[in-house]
Order: C-alpha cells, then structure tokens, then sequence
C-alpha cells in the first residue's frame, strides 16, 4: 500500500513541464502507429485484384536511325559530323523525357566509341548494342577481323531509363543478301509496371525478313505489351508491312494517331537547308497483351529541324527523322503481381 501511494503520489506531483512533455510523447506515438496502420491498410487494399494499375504518367518510346556515316566511315574519318549530331540528339531527347529509345545504325569505332553507350551516359541511361554488320560467314574470326579492319561495326541498340534484365539478338534470314545481315534486338526492361518486351529492328524491306520479325515479337511479348521500334525500309502499303498488318493486335502508333498525315521519315540530304524526306520507313508498332490495357496517347516525327554548325551551314541530326509515340498502360494488380 505504502509502496502504491509513494507511485501515486509521485505521479500527482509530477512537474507541469514533465507532464507536459509526457503527453506530447504519447501523442507522438500514437501518429506513428497510426501512419504505419494506416500505410498498411492502403498497401492490402492496393494488392487486391482488380485494383487499377496505371504508372505516373505515360511511357514514351522513340525509334531512331541515327546515321553512321556510312561502312567505311571509320577508315577515312569522316562519319558526317556524326559527334555534333549525337549532340543534338542528346539535347532533344532529353528535353523530350523519352523513356525507351530503339537505335538503327547505333555504331563504334575506335574513335567514335560506342555511339548507343554515350548517348546512354549523357541522358543517364541504360543501353544494350549488337553489330549486325560487318559479318561474314556468322560472328566468327572473318566477321571480327573485318570489323578491326574497317574500325566499324553498326547494328541495333535499345536505351533505357529502366534496367535491362536481359537481352537477346536475333538474325534474320539473309534474303541473299550474304554481306550485308540484318538482326533483332530485344531486350526485357524492368519497369514500374513490371517486366516489359521491346525490340529494335532494322530490316532490308524484304518480306522474308518482316514476316519472321513478327512472329519473334508476337511470341515473345509478355504479360505487359511489347513494343516494335525499327527502320523497316519499306512503305505503309508494301508486302513488308503487311505482315505487321497481317498479325492480330499489331498497332502502328503514328499511323492510330495521325490517320492522314503522310509521316515521311527518309531520306533527308543532312546538309541541305530545307526538308527532303519522301518516304515513310520508321515505325513503331505495339502488340497488346491480353489482360492490360494499352492505348496511344499520342505519336508524331521529332528530330526533323536542322542544327546550325559554327560555320552557319546547316546539319540534320540524321538521314532519317525520329517517331515518338506516348502509351498508356493500365491493367490490375492481379496482373502486376503475376509478372513480378
């Protein structure tokens, strides 16, 4: 009893300041565990299936055939100013906040290095890149010493503000043309929505090698959409496209959101002041997964102004212009959790 009294006596007689201070703890730790309840309960709830799944905002792709120079750029030296249009290139898509940008004609050489890896570096990127050309006889010792003779390989390459978990290359049927092969590179990036399937793709124009680029994205898309971006050389109504056309679900982003503009991509003479483009070669197609929502916000040409170099002659970017398209991407967390 004494030793009650003492514990309630001295509770009595607490200092208003530690009584005070006493409170303010408790309220304290009432709002902690309060937040972490309340967290708790929104989490569950976001992990129900069927809750809506959207990221931030939408994904935004590019295809882009940033020109090399050409196959014996790397022994003359003369790459077509290619450092001041990797500049430019730079400072637009960055501006732009493109998510994924699919390369044609990414290239390297001694001095130039790799052309897909510095772009990387200067946006703050990931990147993966795969010489398609030169290559004789396969990937082997001829194809490799041909590169260090030329000091120049080009191919594929896919940048990334998302990490690449993995990458493949893909070669196409050469159509008889036996010097000059053409790949596939896709890569799987690990996005907020979950992994994710995109493809680089820079083909002859030959149908023998768009038919088996679709069914490599058809088959190889994922829960979450896949995305096609490539250099085709083939117009809109030619039998190439059409085994894009052909294939249930594929949707040609530019042409979904600008049914009648003509969208020429190539070729621009990069010196000349005005545009000289003529023809529409670069797309970029999705294929819809079956349980996530995906629509085209928007699509339209961007690296298509000339830059001004020190001398005041004008210089394009490229030989070809930039397609960029924005998507929406929205499904459940049932699906996001099974993609995980």
């Amino acid at each position: 009893m004494r030793m009650n009294g003492i514990t309630q006596q001295n509770r009595s007689s607490r200092h208003p300041f530690q009584a005070s201070a006493h409170s303010l703890y408790v309220a304290w730790v009432a709002c902690v565990v309060g937040f972490w309840v309340c967290a708790a309960v929104t989490s569950a709830h976001a992990e129900e299936p069927g809750t809506p799944l959207t990221p931030a905002r939408p994904l935004r792709f590019v295809t882009f055939n940033l020109f090399h120079g050409g196959a014996f750029s790397g022994l003359n030296g003369d790459a077509r100013d290619l450092d001041f249009r990797l500049e430019a290139v730079v400072e637009e898509l960055r501006h732009l906040d493109v998510d994924v940008i699919g390369l044609q004609e990414a290239s390297t050489g001694r001095a130039r290095g790799n052309v897909a890896e510095r772009l990387a570096a200067r946006l703050g990127y990931h990147a993966v890149y795969a010489p398609s050309n030169p290559r004789i006889f396969g990937n082997g010792w001829i194809s490799r010493a041909m590169a260090a003779l030329l000091n120049f390989t080009e191919g594929p390459a896919i940048v990334s503000r998302f990490p690449v978990l993995e990458w493949n290359l893909h070669e196409l049927p050469a159509c008889g043309r036996f010097f000059e092969r053409r790949t596939v590179l896709s890569a799987t990036l690990d996005t907020p929505l979950g992994p994710m399937r995109v493809f680089s793709a820079h083909t002859l124009g030959e149908p023998c090698q768009t038919h088996p680029v679709a069914d490599l994205v058809r088959k190889g898309r994922g829960p979450l959409p896949a995305t096609l971006m490539g250099d085709f050389n083939a117009v809109e109504d030619s039998p190439a496209i059409a085994a894009f056309k052909t294939q249930t679900g594929f949707i040609d982003a530019f042409r979904v959101a600008n049914p009648h503009q003509p969208g020429f991509t190539v070729w621009q003479r990069i010196t000349e002041p005005t545009p000289t483009v003529r023809r529409r070669v670069d797309y970029l197609f999705l294929v819809p997964a079956d349980t996530v929502q995906t629509r085209v916000l928007s699509s339209r040409l961007i690296l298509n102004t000339p830059r001004v170099l020190p001398d005041g002659s004008p210089l394009w970017p490229s030989d070809h212009y930039g397609v960029l398209a924005d998507l929406e991407i929205s499904g459940s967390s049932e699906t996001a959790s099974s993609i995980r």
